[in-house]
């Protein structure tokens, strides 16, 4: 009998339409013309490994591919990029090699696990202690300086690039948290800017964030 690898007709990537670090998969898949099928986890709750496509550290999103398993969302977007035919010109978080880039990269992935720690603590009614005070407070100045910033990042970004995993996790981050109700973006006018010019890619447009049925 085949093995569930051995079946697969097109990569699965299991994750969730209302997460940030699942979004970022799905974008990119949308911008290297690869077909997937998505495998809702529909129990974030859930302790069974295999909910979660395998992976052992019991989080969103994985990808299950004839090749193997994949964990996160960075793995996944490089072997996406790996199977696509068409290879643009992406620009990875090992390519950040000035401060304010590399240091953009590693906020906006703090701010999204940031995030995903206050709402899980929400959904599973944890109080308002003095650790979740806390993370909201480095939330909140995490989105200070990339506001502050945002602008000197996009400078800074080679500009023969057709996409970068700093500006589809930035993207992502800031959508996310309206979406969510954890924080306000209105206050931040230079990244709803940038938020706004990068909707109007068409892969954005294929992706937005909705809970699934």
């Amino acid at each position: 009998m085949p093995t569930v690898l051995e079946e697969l007709a097109r990569p699965v990537i299991f994750g969730r339409s209302s997460s940030h670090f699942t979004r970022i998969t799905r974008i990119f898949a949308a911008e290297l013309g690869v077909d997937y099928d998505l495998r809702v986890v529909r129990d974030l709750m859930s302790s069974n490994v295999e909910d979660y496509g395998g992976n052992p550290a019991l989080r969103i999103p994985s990808l299950q591919t004839s090749r193997g398993v994949w964990f996160g969302a960075l793995n996944i977007c490089r072997e996406l990029w790996r199977q696509s035919g068409r290879k643009p010109r992406v620009v990875w978080p090992e390519d950040l090699d000035v401060p304010v880039l590399a240091n953009a990269q590693e906020l906006a992935s703090q701010a999204m696990a940031t995030e995903v720690s206050l709402v899980m603590a929400k959904v599973g009614g944890g109080g308002d202690g003095a650790h979740q005070a806390k993370m909201r407070t480095a939330l909140l100045n995490m989105m200070a300086w990339l506001e502050e910033n945002v602008g000197a990042v996009l400078a800074a970004l080679p500009p023969q690039r057709d996409l970068s995993f700093l500006e589809v996790t930035l993207y992502c981050l800031v959508t996310h948290l309206e979406f969510r109700e954890v924080l306000p973006t209105a206050p931040y006018s230079e990244l709803t800017r940038f938020c706004q010019q990068f909707a109007t890619r068409a892969s954005v447009g294929a992706t937005a964030f909705r809970f699934d049925p």
